[in-house]
């Protein structure tokens, strides 16, 4: 009998706690991923590799604003061949999941980045389908059933590793979202991805991203965040991950009793350190102490029974 009340399962994969980093926030680099699972967290979630190398948008690509951060990198990657190589090294180091996360431009990309990242290691893929600021992929993708539906069934015959899928916030019904996913075969949904945002310099009377507009994250984001994984749980059936300005343990608790078996955190590391996971896994620990209870899976989706 596992004695871990932290420990979860999701998508097949085994996971320490329910922590993990978020996509987007570190690099790509298997040293600066291993510092952040050996700072607690659960699982590991690298940045967004494509099929080709991609340099992004000119600075400014950040902005901080007084309830997060709003960023408009847009997918700088170095191309999923030359990143094979740093996946199987990263997997002689790292001692957590190792989850990858892709993107693409068409069905095609999606499963040929996805079969590579598979092929080279990864534990599972994420898909990147709710990136806000980069045209023709991303939340185009994750705002149209049928284009996601295609996505994911060719994914799934490129890999047999698990898929994850990253949904967007910014749609009429991520329900709706969240059901094509689930019928096409995604192993579990991540929700939420950044919120489309704008920050404007009342000096320049410009828009501040090089980019115009961004995707918000951190805070502000996480009513919204923790609405979506409490609308998606009611109706799908699919493992969720909550993401979405996660910073404390209670922020935690209130996502995993809304639905979510497990959460990332992003902006949170990167306006703290990576001991925020410990603090966070502390955190759980002592409510399911508290509350009596034996493990993280007896308060899924608590907050839908009660």
């Amino acid at each position: 009998m596992n004695s871990n009340p932290l420990s979860t399962r999701l998508a097949g994969l085994e996971l320490r706690n329910p922590t993990a980093l978020a996509s987007g926030i570190l690099g790509y680099s298997p040293e600066s991923l291993q510092r952040i699972a050996e700072a607690g967290a659960g699982a590991v979630v690298t940045k967004s590799v494509g099929l080709t190398p991609r340099v992004g948008y000119p600075n400014p690509t950040v902005v901080q604003a007084n309830c997060g951060i709003i960023n408009a990198m847009g997918l700088p990657n170095p191309g999923i061949a030359e990143y094979a190589s740093e996946i199987r090294y990263a997997k002689t180091v790292l001692t957590v999941p190792f989850i990858v996360s892709v993107y693409g431009y068409s069905a095609e990309e999606y499963a040929a980045v996805a079969k590579a990242a598979a092929t080279a290691g990864a534990d599972a893929v994420e898909l990147n389908v709710s990136c806000p600021h980069v045209k023709e992929t991303g939340s185009e993708i994750g705002q149209n059933p049928k284009l996601l539906t295609q996505v994911i069934r060719q994914v799934k015959a490129a890999t047999s590793k698990p898929v994850i899928v990253k949904l967007s916030p910014n749609v009429t019904d991520i329900v709706e979202i969240a059901q094509a996913a689930s019928a096409a075969g995604a192993d579990a949904l991540t929700a939420v991805n950044t919120v489309r945002a704008i920050a404007i310099d009342a000096e320049t009377a410009l828009p501040i991203l090089s980019n115009t507009r961004g995707g918000l994250s951190g805070p502000a984001v996480k009513p919204i965040a923790l609405r979506c994984v409490y609308d998606i749980y009611e109706k799908v059936k699919t493992p969720i991950i909550g993401c979405g300005g996660i910073t404390t343990w209670k922020d935690a608790v209130e996502f995993i009793l809304a639905g979510a078996s497990a959460v990332q955190i992003g902006t949170a590391l990167a306006q703290k350190n990576p001991a925020v996971f410990q603090t966070i896994n502390r955190g759980i620990t002592a409510y399911l102490k508290k509350k009596k209870y034996r493990s993280i899976k007896e308060i899924v989706g608590k907050a839908q029974r009660n």
